[in-house]
């Protein structure tokens, strides 16, 4: 029983280094820099194109990513190849991240849109809750505890920014300000954690690539 309680949690601390390379961060504050650039775009574009328009833009991103990680990140700290459970865990929270990233495009439409049926404060405060449930279950799924706490800078955002708008009359209910700023935190401490992990691991010499595996 307690070998199986260490292996078990050898698991999940190797499944929790896998997410220190920051490119997890890079990729969620670029899609929450949609609700910065959306709202400016959507005079010109309208409110359906202005939210469309960053679909190829995530798509380049993940590309990107995903080469990044293959041939910069895969050299230095190798593969961990996980048991059955944790790959049913996974595949859970990659349909989760596509919900969330078809609900950002609505949310992002609808924030452009003024219903004019309840407040401002109102519409901030339910989007407030779904960023942070989302945030709060991805967290869950992804034992990253940081997540944790962009779920609250991201819920933050829209209440803070209906308030710059409300006192102080910042255009687009504060979104490009706000929004912009919790994007920019979390960009930044990826580049952060990319760039640790970089200087930290170099690529061994006579291209071997290290491995590592763990099981449940």
């Amino acid at each position: 029983m307690m070998e199986k309680i260490s292996l078990k949690e050898a698991e999940r601390r190797a499944f929790t280094v896998s997410f220190q390379d920051g490119l997890l961060d890079i990729f969620i504050g670029c899609v929450v820099l949609e609700f910065a650039f959306a709202p400016l775009l959507s005079r010109n574009l309208g409110d359906f194109w202005s939210v469309a328009v960053f679909l190829p833009f995530f798509g380049l991103v993940y590309l990107v990513i995903r080469w990044v990680r293959k041939n910069v990140v895969k050299p230095r700290v190798g593969t961990v190849e996980f048991g059955a459970w944790r790959k049913a865990r996974l595949m859970k929270f990659n349909v989760l991240m596509l919900a969330v990233l078809v609900l950002s495009l609505i949310l992002g439409a609808l924030s452009t849109v003024d219903l004019g049926l309840v407040s401002g404060w109102m519409i901030a405060a339910r989007f407030s809750l779904v960023v942070l449930v989302l945030f709060s279950v991805s967290a869950y799924f992804l034992d990253v505890s940081r997540l944790y706490v962009y779920g609250v800078m991201a819920a933050l955002s829209p209440m803070a920014g209906e308030w710059l708008y409300v006192n102080l009359k910042v255009p687009h209910h504060g979104f490009p300000v706000t929004f912009g700023l919790t994007a920019g935190i979390m960009i930044v401490t990826g580049v952060t954690l990319f760039v640790r992990l970089v200087r930290k691991h170099p690529i061994p010499p006579n291209d071997e690539v290290p491995s590592e595996v763990a099981a449940e």
